[in-house]
């Protein structure tokens, strides 16, 4: 009887992972860069490497560009003509939202990319 008990827990288990197997989850990479050139081909290389392997995707999204600046006086001591310099810097984002298994997923970030960019993956629930 405790053959049957084990052999059974067994299958259970096999159908468990099974089952966690082909969960499908929500993928949102987040890539934000200074620079627009490297970000849009990174964003592009993601994108082929989905349509190729035939998932769902949204994007790349466009989001607005976050332009931070400082204003500061150029002399040190205070003293002379009132000369500012201007300095900014734009931080570019592009969304893409994936819908994938587990697997996938883990074959999805290993990839290159471009120093400049960084990238930010979340993972969302899961649905069978």
């Amino acid at each position: 009887m405790s053959a049957a008990v084990l052999l059974s827990e067994t299958v259970m288990a096999e159908k468990k992972q099974d089952l966690q197997d082909t969960q499908r989850y929500w993928v949102r990479i987040t890539l934000t860069s200074v620079a627009v050139k490297p970000l849009e081909k990174v964003a592009e290389d993601v994108k082929a490497r989905v349509e190729d392997m035939n998932l769902k995707l949204k994007g790349p999204v466009r989001l607005p560009t976050k332009t931070l600046r400082i204003t500061t006086r150029k002399t040190p001591c205070g003293e002379g003509s009132k000369t500012w310099d201007r300095y900014q810097m734009r931080i570019h984002k592009r969304v893409l939202d994936i819908y994938t298994t587990s697997e996938t997923i883990q074959r999805l970030t290993l990839c290159d990319l471009d120093p400049m960019v960084r990238a930010e993956v979340k993972i969302e629930g899961g649905s069978t």
